[in-house]
């Protein structure tokens, strides 16, 4: 039977690989009863996560199972990389993709809009993979103009990132800018359609009075969900694009802890994303209704 190989530090032991999943009951149980106390294991299951509870909320994550390395520093300089990567992508795609779907939602099944509407949908249907290394073919092995993958550590100052950032940061616009675009698109068509538009066009009122101050102020309220949407996505659902660049944010730290069944970063990783989802659906929720007066009007009557 094989035996465990154990990784020791100055303190208790940190790490246990086994070859075969049966070695750990084979283990000597003084052994096994001492790495389970080392590990805090021999307490209760709610005990340990009310431990760890209490631990997040101080913004102590713990210790990663691997090399015994602080999670919370861990992570913070890859929630910083993936802030960077998406503060470019959000910088350039929101004004592109508002800009695209306005002037598709008010040309509606002319040339702009087929043409834009085109890209969009094969923005949306090429794989994020696909996408990427068709940019790495092009641009920095043909063209030579910016590096294939970031080979700059995590902990590296920001400015350090620059250019080999450009090409993930490119993939993510593409992607962001299609369904952005698509969302503000509809909007558009639905509230040049919109019964106060059609008012305001029978009075004389100019057209582009009317579409500046009427309807794309109207049109813009639902795209602030899919922003904040979209923003989430960017912070954890990037997992393919980082990888592909070898970008080191939050997606690819997942992605290394998985393969190494680091649970104590997984746990931390998923737990960040999670509260990203929650916490930006609810600042776009409150900015809905802040800036929508017939939302807080319905409320009221409600109430």
């Amino acid at each position: 039977m094989s035996e465990p190989i154990l990784y020791e530090t100055d303190g208790p032991i940190a790490r246990i690989t086994f070859n075969r999943p049966e070695a750990f009951n084979a283990m000597d149980p003084g052994l096994r009863a001492g790495l389970r106390e080392a590990m805090g294991l021999d307490t209760p299951a709610l005990t340990r996560y009310a431990e760890w509870a209490v631990g997040v909320v101080q913004g102590d994550l713990g210790m990663s199972a691997g090399g015994q390395e602080s999670i919370a520093q861990m992570v913070g300089y890859r929630v910083r990389n993936s802030l960077l990567l998406a503060a470019g992508a959000l910088a350039v795609g929101i004004p592109l993709a508002i800009s695209l779907g306005v002037v598709a939602g008010l040309t509606r099944d002319r040339w702009p809009d087929l043409l834009f509407s085109t890209g969009a949908i094969l923005a949306m249907t090429i794989p994020e993979f696909v996408a990427a290394t068709v940019l790495i073919l092009v641009f920095a092995i043909w063209l030579g103009w910016v590096p294939a993958i970031v080979l700059t550590p995590a902990d590296a100052p920001p400015l350090e990132f620059f250019p080999e950032f450009i090409l993930a940061s490119t993939v993510l616009t593409m992607l962001m800018i299609a369904h952005v675009m698509r969302m503000i698109r509809a909007s558009v068509i639905e509230a040049m359609a919109s019964d106060y538009v059609q008012m305001a066009t029978l009075k004389g009122v100019p057209y582009w009075r009317i579409v500046f101050r009427h309807a794309l102020p109207n049109a813009l309220l639902p795209a602030i969900n899919v922003i904040a949407l979209t923003v989430a996505w960017l912070l954890g659902g990037v997992v393919v694009v980082e990888v592909v660049f070898n970008y080191p944010g939050l997606g690819r730290l997942l992605v290394d802890a998985i393969s190494e069944r680091d649970l104590p970063v997984v746990q931390a990783v998923t737990m960040i994303v999670a509260a990203t989802y929650v916490g930006v659906n609810l600042v776009a929720d409150i900015l809905s209704l802040a800036l929508n007066p017939r939302l807080r009007s319905h409320r009221a009557r409600q109430g």
